[in-house]
């Protein structure tokens, strides 16, 4: 578990929640250097725990995690008030699960590998309430 701060005003909080440390640096380094701050989580439990404590802006879920797969990371974090209206984007390699992502309550998805050209516009996107 690992925060870090965006440049000198913290604009949004992202939790990057991926269990492959190489990706979670890429989000990390492409969030910090957009002025976004990140927590980092490697499972779904560790997500769960930060998302509760901090609270988060939005969280980047990868969708296979070692201890949970995102979908259930997602079913816990709706049943808790102090998370439920944390939107979540799925983070996925998987080409064409949008309408299935979107069925389960992701508010949206990123696909892998990211495009650092684009993750900090999704993640305002989707903080700003849209898809």
């Amino acid at each position: 578990m690992k925060r870090t701060a965006g440049r000198a005003e913290r604009e949004l909080l992202v939790l990057v929640v991926d269990d492959d440390a190489r990706n979670r640096k890429l989000a990390r380094d492409v969030l910090a250097h957009a002025g976004l701050g990140t927590l980092e989580a490697a499972s779904g439990a560790d997500a769960l725990t930060l998302a509760r404590a901090h609270r988060p802006d939005l969280v980047l879920m990868d969708l296979r995690l070692p201890d949970m797969d995102g979908g259930e990371a997602l079913r816990r974090l709706r049943i808790d008030r102090a998370t439920a209206a944390i939107p979540v984007v799925a983070v996925t390699a998987v080409a064409g699960a949008r309408e299935a992502l979107l069925a389960a309550g992701f508010a949206g998805y990123v696909d892998k590998p990211i495009d650092p050209l684009e993750l900090p516009a999704v993640v305002r996107r989707h903080c700003a309430g849209g898809q």
